[in-house]
């Protein structure tokens, strides 16, 4: 299916106001703050910001034969295990593609030959800044990885069609896996 290809206008106008501003809480990952707010019925109320202090970081890795690497780890937040495209941080103050090479090599231990950024995400944008950047990586090759002490990682090879049906049916939920899994099937006609 072909869709057209449509100019779609975003309006420039802000109809939020804000009053003031207090931090809440700081550490070094995130920062909280509270916004004493004007909302765009003209009511008085408050928003609370979380500013992540990295950039997202989202890379899917396919080889030759349409198969990816995901990876399995228990998250914390959400008390459950989870299965992910290789993901982590990069610093504001780095380029997006230097910490997708850094992270794919800590989470599988491929290095990859050929990067594509496949779109820029914004997390959960009701609640945080986060910006996010998602990878398409090929050319792959296979070494040793070097995960994080917070990190207990299994890696699963599956074909990426096997990917989008676990995406389809909820099994993923990863909303940065959802969407680099769906990109990237959609541009290598999966």
């Amino acid at each position: 299916m072909q869709f057209a290809k449509k100019k779609v206008e975003k309006p420039t106008d802000n109809p939020w106001k804000t009053l003031s501003t207090k931090e809440i809480y700081n550490n070094p990952w995130i920062q909280i703050r509270q916004d004493d707010i004007i909302n765009p019925a003209g009511n008085k109320g408050i928003y609370g910001v979380v500013s992540f202090k990295n950039k997202a970081i989202g890379i899917l890795p396919v080889d030759e034969d349409g198969y990816i690497y995901l990876v399995g780890q228990y998250r914390y937040t959400l008390n459950e295990y989870s299965w992910e495209i290789p993901e982590g941080g990069g610093p504001m103050n780095e380029a997006p593609i230097e910490a997708a090479k850094r992270e794919l090599k800590e989470e599988t231990g491929f290095v990859a030959a050929h990067w594509e950024l496949l779109g820029r995400i914004h997390t959960s944008n009701s609640v945080t800044d986060e910006e996010g950047f998602l990878y398409l990586a090929t050319g792959l090759t296979a070494g040793e990885s070097e995960p994080e002490e917070t990190e207990q990682l299994s890696v699963k090879k599956i074909h990426l069609k096997e990917a989008v049906e676990l995406v389809m049916t909820g099994f993923i939920t990863d909303s940065m896996s959802m969407a680099t899994i769906l990109m990237a099937a959609r541009k290598l006609g999966y």
